[in-house]
């Protein structure tokens, strides 16, 4: 390419290539070289950035589907997650008035969330227990925690390992259903595993 074409080039850019005039009539041109390496950096940062947008605007299905190494299931559920828990195995078990003992029910559950936790030794997992609104609030706080430790105990003794798993009792404080009838009640009197 010659001068003067670099010369219109760098005008059309809104680059002025030529110096002003020295103590002779004549103009000097610019350093050329050391122009077109700015616009030239200048040219590739906008282009990465126009790149890095373009990447940015884009859906990250690793992000959709759990992080590294995750994969769905035909749900759309990430093995391994709370939601598999709930759809596929269970969270919670119920327990009968004033009651912590395990109904057969309950231990057909806390069965499938053994099995389910051996599948995924990664996984660590909490039960709170709960109670329904009826009885003192300490004593309800005892109780939900005798539920917690009766599903614990229950999944250590089907092999689930006890550093795993902890406990909370809520008491009565956390309500899954809201009445005062027994339905309600039958609701709240439970054990609800969560994964952490």
């Amino acid at each position: 390419m010659r001068n003067d074409s670099i010369i219109r080039l760098a005008r059309r850019g809104g680059i002025n290539p030529v110096r002003k005039k020295t103590g002779n009539a004549r103009k000097q041109p610019v350093n050329l070289c050391r122009d077109t390496k700015a616009m030239n950096y200048k040219l590739f940062g906008a282009m990465a950035v126009v790149a890095l947008l373009a990447a940015c605007s884009g859906s990250d299905q690793s992000a959709n589907q759990g992080g590294a190494g995750a994969s769905t299931t035909a749900t759309g559920v990430v093995p391994g997650s709370q939601e598999d828990l709930v759809q596929n195995v269970g969270d919670r078990v119920f327990y009968a008035f004033n009651q912590s003992s395990l109904s057969t029910d309950a231990q057909g559950t806390l069965d499938r969330q053994s099995a389910w936790l051996q599948k995924y030794p990664q996984v660590s997992v909490q039960v709170a227990g709960n109670c329904d609104d009826r009885g003192t609030e300490e004593y309800n706080l005892a109780l939900g925690q005798r539920r917690a430790n009766a599903a614990r105990d229950f999944l250590v003794a089907k092999g689930v390992a006890s550093s795993r798993i902890t406990t909370i009792s809520y008491g009565k404080d956390r309500p899954t259903a809201v009445g005062d009838d027994e339905q309600a009640w039958a609701q709240n009197r439970n054990a609800i595993t969560s994964v952490h």
